[in-house]
């Protein structure tokens, strides 16, 4: 068996052949340069070779800082780790304001290139979700984005979206001059599975899924982490909940982002190279409870 640490992922995008990590350390809500210190240290020492970030994660400076030190202490380059960011929805617009986002992403993170950037939400910030602006803005975007990646010629190596539903991947892919977007990054996990028609759009375009909130929302009563099905299996596995959430991510042939602050749960979130069988995957999958926990995209028009 592969381990999961060291699967790629093709990536569909002109100008070359690209592939991304299966498994990626996410930084959301990890804002502080200790932390981010801390966790990267033990991150990149358990294997993970993606860091996904955003400027609206406010820790772009602090992933620099850290991989300043971390890199060489692990005898690794730049050219060994994936680095993904995202547009801040503010920066939505014309090429000179992507442009100067996509500057900022570059200079906080010390590089002259990302491997991946992705439009972080098809809504524009300070504009209502109902405004028809949205559309407008969003497109100028994405061809401010394929201007900068030239061809994978340009500073982003791969451009892609996040929280696209069916609607705004098809308004993508209605136009034959857009470049196709390499990855979409969404919720997704046994709770919300999301559409079937989204899954085809997305298949049939080669458009990687890229989940988060892999393991739910909060840890309280009612998280996947507690879930009975989710526990018996892997109780069967003698593995954690967690591992088996994301071990079922990875076999649904998403990518994966698992985020934590624990050394421990950093180390036993990449330490998922076991099998879920048939009938484990078919109980997940019938998992009939239905809970979002992140932000409604299919409110923007």
């Amino acid at each position: 068996m592969t381990s999961v640490a060291k699967t790629l992922w093709p990536l569909n995008t002109p100008g070359g052949h690209h592939q991304i990590p299966a498994i990626g350390f996410g930084t959301y809500t990890i804002s502080d340069r200790a932390t981010i210190l801390k966790v990267l240290d033990v991150a990149l020492g358990a294997g993970y070779r993606l860091i996904d970030t955003a400027a609206v994660y406010h820790n772009e400076h602090y992933i620099k800082d850290a991989l300043k030190v971390l890199l060489p202490k692990y005898g690794l380059s730049r050219k060994d780790i994936f680095i993904t960011s995202k547009l801040d929805p503010r920066d939505h617009g014309d090429e000179k304001t992507v442009g100067a986002a996509v500057q900022r992403a570059l200079d906080n993170l010390g590089t002259d290139y990302l491997d991946l950037f992705l439009i972080h939400w098809p809504g524009t910030g300070r504009i209502s979700a109902k405004s028809p602006d949205n559309v407008k803005l969003r497109n100028c975007t994405w061809k401010a984005l394929m201007k900068i990646h030239d061809n994978g010629n340009g500073p982003l190596k791969n451009i892609g979206v996040s929280n696209y539903t069916t609607k705004h991947i098809k308004e993508i892919l209605a136009d034959p001059t857009n470049i196709v977007p390499a990855v979409n990054q969404v919720e997704f996990h046994p709770y919300y599975q999301q559409s079937a028609e989204f899954h085809k759009t997305c298949r049939d375009a080669k458009i990687l899924l890229q989940a988060y909130c892999s393991m739910g929302g909060s840890a309280g009563k009612n998280s996947l982490l507690n879930d009975p099905v989710v526990n018996i299996i892997a109780q069967k596995h003698s593995t954690s909940a967690a591992q088996v959430l994301l071990r079922w991510g990875f076999q649904r042939k998403y990518a994966i982002i698992p985020k934590s602050t624990t050394p421990e749960r950093i180390r036993l979130n990449i330490d998922v190279d076991f099998e879920l069988d048939t009938q484990d995957m078919e109980s997940i999958n019938n998992i009939k409870h239905v809970e979002k926990f992140a932000w409604q995209p299919e409110d923007v028009v």
